[in-house]
């Protein structure tokens, strides 16, 4: 069975049947979730407080629910606003994730995929000028931060469920096509922890927004009190891999192309081409955070174009793609509706101030 049971909002008597094992799991997931919380809620573990704003970018379902393009935009407004700051990124795959790396010190891009894993490289690439770092231990990456760029706001990219340093700020990011799923916690669902941590979140931000959304879904009840925000990812073209200059995503019409991606939810990619009126004539997918090797792309047909996402690109040197013609779809955030969450950020930021 595949793993897109995960975001069925209603299922099938039969299916509930044949899912029920995964149940006994469940529940000791969401227990130890649970437990992970508490300790460090209740004082039983100290939380380290850094000198540094925080504000952490999270969710609570897995796959890719656009946390990460939020916190490069979010760190590239916060620069454009004069505020010194930097992202603090896990970093998954890379040989190097134990350590605490500098991806980019705000002028160069110093490590790649290989040492630090796919986001931190994606990350330097969206937020020009703002330092990123990558790591398991982010309490180091914190401290590392301040020492070297002594920035006014650490933006810690996948957070919420990372308790171990203090926040002054937890958003938590929902996509607004997919919800919560079947409400599960893993295996029997998508989610990390159960729908009643969302009352530890000083706001929910609705990501990927439709283009034909009028208003934002309703909130859960654990976030009834919470303010909510919408953001869209929007297509804005198409770049070579390897190449510059982009080709407006109206290229795709009536085309054939094939599908080259290792990204959690690679539906969403499908559908987001077939959207822009692309005919999916062959895919090719890897798990999430898949490093590639030479012998991936060698196969791809040289036959039709194709089409990839920009974090995969970065794990793609385009030496690789030599016989083939490889484009990233490339977006952009742009906030939806008339909240503005930089506004909440900045305030945040100035009620730290104020109690120092």
């Amino acid at each position: 069975m595949r793993a897109d049971y995960l975001w069925n909002a209603r299922e099938s008597l039969p299916r509930q049947i044949a899912l029920a094992p995964l149940c006994l799991i469940e529940a000791p997931y969401r227990l130890g979730a649970w437990a992970h919380r508490s300790v460090f809620r209740s004082g039983l573990r100290k939380r380290v407080r850094l000198d540094p704003c925080i504000v952490s970018i999270g969710n609570l379902c897995v796959g890719g629910s656009g946390k990460t393009p939020l916190a490069g935009w979010l760190a590239s407004e916060l620069r454009a606003r004069g505020r010194g700051v930097a992202i603090l990124s896990r970093g998954v795959g890379g040989r190097r994730q134990h350590e605490t790396s500098v991806v980019s010190d705000g002028e160069r891009v110093l490590l790649g995929s290989a040492d630090v894993g796919d986001e931190p490289v994606l990350l330097a690439g969206r937020a020009r000028g703002v330092p990123v770092l990558a790591g398991r231990n982010r309490v180091a990456l914190g401290l590392r931060a301040a020492a070297l760029f002594g920035p006014e706001i650490l933006i810690l990219d996948d957070g919420f469920q990372h308790h171990r340093l203090a926040r002054d700020l937890d958003l938590v990011c929902l996509d607004a096509r997919l919800g919560l799923g079947n409400r599960h916690v893993l295996p029997r669902g998508p989610l990390r922890e159960s729908i009643g941590a969302l009352r530890y979140a000083d706001a929910v931000v609705w990501t990927r927004i439709p283009p034909d959304a009028k208003t934002l879904p309703p909130l859960p009840a654990a976030a009834a009190d919470k303010p909510e925000y919408g953001i869209e990812m929007v297509a804005r073209g198409l770049r070579r891999v390897g190449a510059g200059g982009l080709a407006p995503v109206s290229s795709l019409r009536g085309q054939k192309i094939g599908l080259l991606a290792a990204i959690a939810r690679p539906d969403r990619l499908r559908g987001e081409l077939v959207a822009l009126g692309a005919e999916i004539a062959v895919e090719r997918f890897f798990a999430d955070h898949h490093r590639y090797r030479r012998s991936d792309l060698a196969s791809l047909d040289p036959g039709i174009p194709w089409v990839t996402t920009e974090k995969d690109a970065v794990k793609i040197p385009a030496s690789w793609v030599a016989s083939a013609t490889l484009s990233v779809l490339e977006e952009e955030v742009r906030p939806w509706g008339t909240g503005h969450l930089i506004d909440l950020v900045l305030e945040r930021v100035q009620r730290r101030r104020a109690e120092r």
